[in-house]
């Protein structure tokens, strides 16, 4: 069975870590922030890890398991 080829959207969009973990940025973060609270801003700017149902999808569609 030949390699599979990495899907770009998924590797572009997610990061694995060392220890397995897969990271992602929030969401809506382009323009009209300015509406937003002031929790939902800090809360944009750190990265969020993805649950464990979708860590394993992740890691097939990148190539990464």
């Amino acid at each position: 069975m030949p390699k599979l080829k990495t899907k770009q959207t998924v590797a572009k969009r997610f990061r694995v870590t060392s220890t397995g973990k897969v990271i992602r940025r929030h969401a809506g973060q382009n323009h009209f922030n300015a509406r937003d609270t002031g929790k939902v801003s800090r809360n944009k700017r750190s990265d969020d890890t993805m649950s464990v149902a979708f860590t394993k999808t992740i890691k097939i569609l990148s190539n990464q398991l």
